[in-house]
């Protein structure tokens, strides 16, 4: 079979294409794939490598070519889907309590943006303006924290750290990772301490320089189905009050339940036209107070006490403003 130079570009495209997806694939199944012989396989694989895509070759009789990690980021090939999908987390992450993941993401957003087609900008347009995320007035964490403390989970590594707690009194801790939780607007490390002997959850907020230690462990049995699940179960432990909260929501409980999803603790009907949200939270009441407000409809809150100071003081705020504009 012979090669069209003509081709190879686009034949180029799409063998990474292809090796793109997480699996070995025989030299023979390439060239099929491609219409090409093998010979031309391996001179496209060559022309990959030069390019900087690192394609492995496994040899034996299941061997074949795969795409390697690498040392840089090499371009990526996506389908609109996939590129939709990329948009759309991108715009989510932009809202991120991660340091520099929000900035970050609006950088690589502008990129893809630049070079979407018409129509998949206007899939993205429509999407994001049927959906909404709300900007974090949580404490930032630092991204490398998380990444530290992640690859400590992955590896089994005893990690070191510094942690605040609620008062700002910092003590140094050593643990065993086991894992990373994200819960609401924040993350949390459940770990054994090593040094109170029991397990704890850390906010992730609080770490401070945290560092694997090198020293692999065992994992631990833990006293709950789930690092999320044991997190969800010591949240008194995290300094954060824990608030019950009562809400009666003048609206069907349809019409609320996208925009409280994740509000805490749970919507019950009334009736056809009212629900209650009730529950337990230690979201900032500030939080819920906007949250409540963005509504567009009539509601009572029964508690807490701290939820109902910060909806006066979003009135006088509000009265301040109107009276300005009086005096105008």
């Amino acid at each position: 079979m012979m090669e069209n130079v003509n081709d190879t570009p686009a034949r180029l495209l799409k063998l990474l294409s292809l090796l793109q997806t997480p699996r070995v694939w025989p030299g023979s199944e390439l060239a099929e794939r491609l219409g090409v012989t093998d010979r031309t396989v391996r001179r496209d694989i060559d022309r990959l490598r030069a390019l900087g895509y690192p394609v492995d070759a496994e040899l034996g009789a299941v061997g074949g070519y795969r795409l390697a990690a690498g040392a840089a980021m090499p371009p990526l090939l996506v389908d609109d889907d996939e590129a939709v999908a990329i948009a759309l987390g991108l715009r989510a992450a932009a809202a991120s309590t991660v340091a520099g993941v929000g900035e970050a993401s609006v950088r690589a957003l502008t990129k893809l943006e630049q070079v979407l087609p018409t129509r998949l900008r206007r899939r993205v347009r429509v999407l994001s303006t049927a959906t909404s995320h709300r900007i974090s007035a949580e404490p930032a964490v630092d991204a490398e924290v998380l990444t530290t403390l992640a690859a400590a989970v992955t590896n089994r590594e005893r990690a070191r750290f510094t942690y605040r707690d609620a008062a700002g009194r910092a003590s140094a801790r050593h643990g065993e990772p086991a894992g990373l939780v994200a819960s609401g607007r924040r993350w949390y490390l459940v770990a054994y301490d090593l040094d109170r002997g029991d397990w704890r959850t850390f906010r992730a907020d609080r770490i401070e320089n945290p560092r694997a230690t090198g020293a692999r462990f065992t994992p631990r049995p833990l006293p709950a189905e789930s690092p999320a699940d044991y997190a969800a179960g010591a949240r008194t432990n995290w300094g954060t009050p824990v608030l019950p909260v009562s809400v009666t929501i003048h609206a069907p409980v349809a019409a609320v339940a996208g925009p409280l999803a994740d509000a805490p603790g749970e919507l019950v009907a009334l009736d056809e036209t009212s629900c209650r949200l009730t529950g337990e939270g230690d979201d900032a009441p500030e939080w819920l107070a906007h949250r409540l407000i963005r509504l567009g409809v009539d509601f009572e809150v029964h508690e807490p006490r701290e939820l109902i100071e910060e909806l006066r003081v979003v009135r006088e705020r509000l009265e301040r403003a109107l009276g300005a504009r009086r005096a105008e």
